[in-house]
């Protein structure tokens, strides 16, 4: 810290998202619900008053290093460590040192100081223990961690069906330490509670279910045909959605199959429909392997009149695209939550969901969607030629849809994001002055 600088009497939180940036453009190689999730809980914690600075890894030395994209009280830091371009998750492990030590750097330059660590991911875990013993030794004062991990490594291995999609042991021992280390560690669902308890034994105790949240300001309904004059598709088509990753584990050729099925047993109500994938470069000379096999599968089928790959989309189009959508369908093998069909939801749509983790509880069947197995395509098609047959039934779980993510608008799950913040301060009473929330948050209203 420099010399006489003055502690804000803002508190300040160090929001750690070390191996993506959460104003990455969505469906992008590693970007998703946790880009999301960290970018609009920053953003809520900052209109209450907190001071939030989201670290994240540069990967474009043409970025600033401080951008304020965020909103008043946010800002993303990019922390040059490795090469600045994007690079495999498990290598971004390689330069965590020099991510800490590019953090000590901004937090000298700037003369500031933070009152609790939110980690993200387990790469970002293992940061947050160094700088908090960092900062331990610098003044004293504790610093509590408050750690999510948005996805599992042993639930990745218990729906991978090749080598490549294991996940690596270094990310399984990984998680076990930073279980161990922190203070508390947000659950999205009670299935992720009990996964930490089955999977890693892990104190459960420290376990506290906070699910994400949604802005329902962005994500509400519109009308369809808008929505579809605004991008561009006729307004006579049908629309059904994927949003996400282009990888195996988010099922995106169970849809496919599941499309070519109708197509051969109902060509009529397959008749002005498309499938719209959002995610990945579908354009690239050196496609990603998940991309050229989907790509391969779509002639396979010949199914190429029906599914079009969209690549990658900025955030603030996508309200558009599920609103455009009859249906938005996630056939993921695995979620620990959800958050496009959270989103899709919002936005007054039905959603048809693999009966898999979040998902299994996000999900209404047959009151916001349907439930489907995993890995089962002819379920799949079921449900959706339903949605097709039946416009009046997808209105009426849509509409269920909007009234039940209302329960997730942003300020209601900060509410219980900054009692558990309290929570920690208490716990740790480490704190050489008394810390207090921002007067706007006081609990006892």
């Amino acid at each position: 810290m420099k010399s006489g600088a003055v502690r804000s009497d803002r508190l300040r939180i160090a929001m750690l998202s070390v191996h993506t940036c959460p104003l990455a453009v969505m469906g992008g190689k590693k970007t998703g619900g946790m880009n999301v999730y960290v970018r609009d809980l920053s953003r809520e914690l900052g209109r209450l008053g907190f001071q939030v600075d989201v670290f994240t890894r540069s990967q474009d030395d043409c970025q600033p290093r401080i951008k304020h994209d965020l909103g008043y009280g946010a800002r993303v830091i990019h922390v040059p460590a490795g090469p600045e371009l994007p690079i495999p998750v498990i290598e971004v492990g390689h330069y965590l040192d020099e991510f800490v030590a590019g953090v000590e750097q901004f937090v000298e330059t700037e003369g500031v100081t933070y009152d609790l660590i939110h980690s993200h991911y387990w790469l970002s875990g293992l940061v947050a223990q160094q700088l908090q013993a960092k900062w331990l030794q610098a003044d004293g004062r504790r610093r509590p961690i408050i750690h999510m991990f948005h996805t599992l490594g042993h639930m990745k291995n218990r729906v991978a069906q090749t080598i490549e999609e294991m996940a690596a042991p270094e990310r399984i021992d990984g998680e076990i330490e930073v279980m161990a280390a922190v203070d508390r560690i947000v659950v999205a669902t009670p299935a992720e509670q009990a996964q930490l308890k089955w999977l890693y034994h892990a104190d459960t105790e420290k376990a506290v279910i906070i699910p994400p949240g949604v802005d329902l300001e962005r994500f509400r309904p519109i009308s369809r045909r808008e929505a579809k004059e605004r991008i561009g598709i006729p307004i006579q088509d049908k629309n059904i959605l994927f949003a996400g990753r282009i990888e195996p584990l988010k099922g995106i050729d169970t849809l496919l199959v599941a499309i070519s099925m109708i197509q051969e047993c109902a060509p009529e109500a397959v008749k002005n429909v498309c499938v719209a994938i959002i995610g990945g470069d579908p354009w690239a000379d050196d496609p990603e392997p998940e991309m050229a096999r989907l790509q391969q599968l779509r002639a396979r089928l010949r199914i190429h009149d029906l599914v079009t790959f969209l690549g990658a989309k900025d955030q603030e189009a996508l309200p558009n695209f599920y609103a455009a959508a009859e249906m938005v369908v996630v056939p993921s093998h695995y979620e620990s939550f959800g958050m496009v069909a959270l989103e899709a939801m919002a936005m007054g749509r039905p959603v048809i969901a693999s009966e898999v983790g979040g998902l299994a509880f996000l999900v209404r069947d047959n009151e916001t969607g349907f439930h489907v197995p995993s890995r089962d395509p002819e379920a799949l098609a079921e449900k959706i030629y339903q949605l097709l047959a039946e416009p009046a039934c997808g209105e009426l779980l849509g509409t269920n849809a909007r009234r039940y993510a209302e329960q997730y608008a942003w300020p209601n799950i900060a509410e219980q994001m900054v009692a558990l913040y309290q929570d920690c301060f208490n716990e740790a009473g480490a704190s050489p002055t008394p810390l207090e929330l921002p007067a706007a948050l006081s609990l006892e209203h």
